[in-house]
């Protein structure tokens, strides 16, 4: 099969030659545009979900063998999420071979945080279904790379420390206000301030509120226990 020269480029990025490209062609492809013919990546993203995840619960319990469940599910978490799927999925830019509908286009699909973690797993299920489950592992642990080793940190779930933190002192949980929207409607930008009942605040921003969120948590986090300390 004959691959146009954005496919063999993303190829190349992706670090993996395909046997079978018809099945790397399907995880590109978005409901909005498949036919009965032209099968989208869902059931791909499926299958990649469930290879990730095996992926890095292998890796987690092989890095730490003293961890307890408690401390390997949010570093678990942080690693198959969403976000940071589609985090990956910009890394090697497969927003630009994503093949999308007109509307999805026109909407900024390309850049949909949703579509490209989707796509991601898709992919991942096509490089298994080609190669086999230790061809698949390895490019997830080159894909993902320093993720791995810094997961216990990032997994650190800001807005739960913070609202522990609160309620070790007796004070109710933080509230969360959104004080903008800015952007076009296919890809806003929100600020969320985190506030505590005593007055200190912390604002920021990203382009879905569960980020700004969190990351306004961790602001204000930080803050607190620097003044603790």
């Amino acid at each position: 099969m004959k691959l146009a020269a954005d496919i063999q480029a993303f190829m190349k990025r992706l670090g993996h030659e395909f046997a079978r490209p018809e099945l790397l062609l399907r995880a590109l492809t978005h409901a909005s545009i498949s036919t009965p013919t032209r099968p989208d990546n869902q059931r791909l993203e499926f299958l990649g979900d469930r290879v990730l995840g095996l992926v890095m619960a292998d890796v987690l319990l092989a890095a730490d063998r003293g961890a307890t469940e408690g401390q390997l599910a949010p570093r678990f978490n942080a690693l198959v999420r969403k976000e940071t799927c589609a985090d990956v999925a910009r890394q090697i830019d497969l927003g630009a071979v994503l093949k999308l509908g007109r509307s999805e286009m026109m909407t900024g699909g390309r850049r949909k945080e949703a579509l490209l973690g989707d796509a991601m797993e898709a992919v991942i299920a096509a490089v298994y279904l080609d190669s086999g489950l230790e061809v698949a592992r390895a490019l997830v642990l080159r894909l993902w790379g320093a993720r791995i080793d810094g997961v216990a940190e990032d997994a650190r779930d800001a807005k739960t420390a913070l609202q522990e933190w609160a309620q070790a002192r007796g004070l109710p949980p933080p509230k969360y206000v959104t004080v903008a929207r800015d952007g076009p409607d296919h890809a806003p930008v929100f600020t969320i301030e985190a506030q505590l009942i005593s007055g200190e605040a912390e604002r920021a921003s990203a382009g879905a509120k569960r980020q700004a969120e969190q990351a306004a948590a961790k602001a204000l986090l930080i803050r607190m226990e620097t003044q603790d300390d």
